[in-house]
C-alpha cells in the first residue's frame, strides 16, 4: 500500500533514510524539519516530495504544516514522528538547564504536537483512520550513562505510543513505536569509535545500516488497517543492550 506519509526530522539521519525509502517505493512524503536547504537535497528528482521547513517545537508551525500537506495531498495516512536531539552527556546536577530544555522541547512537546496534528487530521478524514509510528529509542528501555534528558524523554515517548494506541482505536488510528540502537547515522557515529559503558570504561560498539531502519518503518506503515506493530526494537546484533549496567 502506498499513500502520503509526514515523517519530521527529514533532512539527515533516520528520517532522511526514510524519506528516501518511502519515495522509492512510490509514496508521497512530506518532509519536515528545520533545513530547507537539506530538505531540497532529500526531494531532489522525487516529484511527489513536498518539502516543508518547520521548527516541531512550534505548535502553530506544525498546524500550518500539516495543513499544507493535506492541501497538497488530500489527506494523511502515516506520521513518522521522528525529530529528536541528542546533547551531550553529564550527570544531572553539571547538565545546563538550557539542554533539558531543548531536549524536552524536541523530543517531547515536538512529538506530541506533530502526533496532534496527525491525529487531529486522521480522526477528521474520509475514510477515517492512519497510523503515527514514534521514534522512540533503546535508551526508553535502558539508558546509556549520563543520558538524563533523552532517556527521559524517550520513556515518555512509550506512554505516548501507548495512549494513542488506545485512544485511536474510536477513530481507527493505529499508534506504533520503533526502538533503534545504534544505527549507522551521524548522531550515532561516536558509538563506533568509542562509548562510555556502565563500569565506566569506552569501548567501539557494533553499528547496522540505517536503511534497515527505513525498511522496517516502510513495513510497520504498509500494515493493513487491521494489524499494528505496537512496539519493535531493532539494534546492531552484537551492541551492548541485552545485559547493559
Amino acid at each position: 500500500m502506498a499513500g502520503t506519509v509526514v515523517i519530521t526530522g527529514a533532512s539527515a539521519g533516520i528520517g532522511r533514510a526514510t524519506a528516501l525509502r518511502f519515495l522509492g517505493a512510490g509514496w508521497n512524503v512530506a518532509l519536515l524539519a528545520r533545513r530547507a536547504d537539506a530538505l531540497a537535497e532529500v526531494a531532489s528528482g522525487h516529484a511527489q516530495a513536498l518539502c516543508l521547513p518547520c521548527d516541531v517545537t512550534q505548535p502553530g508551525a506544525v498546524d500550518a504544516a500539516f495543513a499544507q500537506v493535506v492541501a497538497r495531498f488530500g489527506r494523511i495516512d502515516v506520521l513518522f514522528n521522528n525529530a529528536g536531539i541528542f546533547r551531550p552527556g553529564a550527570l544531572i546536577d553539571d547538565m545546563p538547564l538550557a539542554d533539558w530544555a531543548d531536549t524536552v522541547d524536541v523530543n517531547l512537546n515536538g512529538m506530541v504536537f506533530a502526533a496532534r496534528a496527525a491525529f487531529r487530521q486522521m480522526r477528521g478524514q474520509s475514510p477515517q483512520g492512519g497510523r503515527i509510528i514514534n521514534n522512540g529509542s533503546i535508551s526508553g528501555q535502558v539508558p546509556r550513562p549520563g543520558s538524563l534528558g533523552y532517556t527521559v524523554t524517550k520513556h515518555a515517548i512509550n506512554g505516548l505510543t501507548k495512549v494513542l494506541a488506545l485512544d485511536g482505536r474510536a477513530f481507527d488510528i493505529a499508534c506504533g513505536q520503533i526502538d533503534i540502537g545504534n544505527a549507522a547515522t551521524e548522531l550515532a557515529a561516536r558509538f563506533a569509535e568509542g562509548a562510555r559503558q556502565a563500569d565506566g570504561s569506552i569501548r567501539a560498539e557494533p553499528t547496522m545500516d540505517v536503511g534497515l531502519v527505513a525498511d522496517a518503518v516502510l513495513q510497520m506503515a504498509s500494515l493493513p488497517p487491521g494489524a499494528n506493530v505496537l512496539s519493535i526494537t531493532i539494534m546492531a546484533t552484537k551492541m551492548p543492550l541485552v545485559g547493559r549496567g
